[in-house]
């Protein structure tokens, strides 16, 4: 696990979409401060992957596809460093057959993760859109008295949270609905899952003021907040999905909101990103419905992190020490 350059070089290393993480907000210094000859690119198509990446020992990545293909012709590659969590884009066995590393970074979006749900959840509480759009129009300069009270709302102290998906980030969540004074739930990942304070989601969805969604988008978990659950939901329920698109019918998210049986719902990710402007989702305006372009994971913070991660990650590489292999 060494990289070697051509004797009297450099090792040379290629990031293939830095804007994908970095818009000119971050301090790149861990990057720059290794002993490597970068070469940076903003974005690669799929058609200019192969010339980037050839004569390159070392090959950063958040979103472009490295798949069998590239990487039988990559015979200079040694360590591919994706810049995120996910391991998707990147052919993990082509990889391993080749003698090609894998490394990713987790961890990182957490903080930025746990607050984009809270200021969601809460803004859905306190009807936030409704209230200011009442002051746009003037409502409020035309009331009789010193507030506007045409909105009742409510406290998430002692509501309860379920959440599914209790790995990193949704143990993080709970801890903040914990500080509110928020009961909390925890749905079991299978039906085998009898591992202690895990209850079945069918069971826990009827208990629910809020349902936050933290869990990988997989066969199990594909639409698995359909009509069915969030009919289980009681009315006036939130839902929260900063996980995956895919994991919630969007077609029966929208019905539950359009029926008023929701009481609000936001959404980060959607199951076509970026979605045309013809998404189901985006036809229409609601107070109650919240949604924004998969930035969660993204605050300047989260992404500096993810650079620095990424940076040590292959420090420690050139060291021996390699970390975060995922193949």
């Amino acid at each position: 696990m060494t990289l070697q350059a051509p004797a009297g070089q450099k090792t040379r290393a290629v990031v293939l979409d830095l804007s994908a993480t970095d818009r000119g907000d971050l301090c790149r210094d861990a990057l720059n401060n290794l002993d490597l000859e970068w070469q940076i690119h903003n974005k690669t198509s799929p058609e200019q992957a192969a010339a980037c990446i050839a004569g390159r020992q070392v090959v950063v990545t958040n979103k472009v596809v490295i798949d069998r293909k590239l990487l039988i012709g990559a015979s200079d590659l040694k360590l591919i460093c994706i810049s995120a969590t996910g391991t998707n884009n990147v052919d993990l066995l082509a990889a391993r057959e080749l003698g090609i590393d894998v490394c990713n970074v987790t961890g990182y979006a957490t903080p930025s993760v746990v607050q984009y749900v809270f200021s969601v959840m809460l803004s859905l509480f306190t009807k936030l859109a409704e209230h200011r759009r009442a002051v746009n129009k003037g409502e409020w300069s035309d009331s009789e008295q010193f507030c506007l009270l045409d909105f009742p709302f409510h406290e998430c102290q002692h509501k309860t949270l379920g959440i599914v998906g209790y790995g990193e980030l949704g143990s993080a969540v709970a801890k903040v609905a914990r500080a509110f004074g928020m009961k909390v739930l925890v749905a079991a990942r299978n039906t085998e899952d009898t591992r202690e304070g895990r209850i079945p989601l069918k069971e826990m969805l009827p208990q629910l003021d809020v349902l936050s969604l933290h869990c990988l988008l997989n066969e199990d978990t594909k639409n698995l907040i359909s009509k069915n659950e969030l009919n289980a939901l009681p009315k006036g329920a939130l839902v929260i999905n900063s996980a995956r698109g895919g994991i919630v019918n969007e077609q029966d998210l929208l019905n539950a909101i359009e029926s008023g049986h929701l009481g609000g719902a936001a959404t980060d990710v959607l199951s076509t990103e970026p979605p045309s402007e013809h998404h189901l989702l985006l036809q229409k305006t609601f107070d109650n419905l919240i949604i924004t372009p998969h930035i969660a994971w993204a605050s300047v913070e989260s992404r500096q992190r993810l650079i620095d991660h990424v940076a040590f990650n292959i420090s420690e590489y050139m060291a021996g020490r390699p970390r975060n292999i995922v193949n």
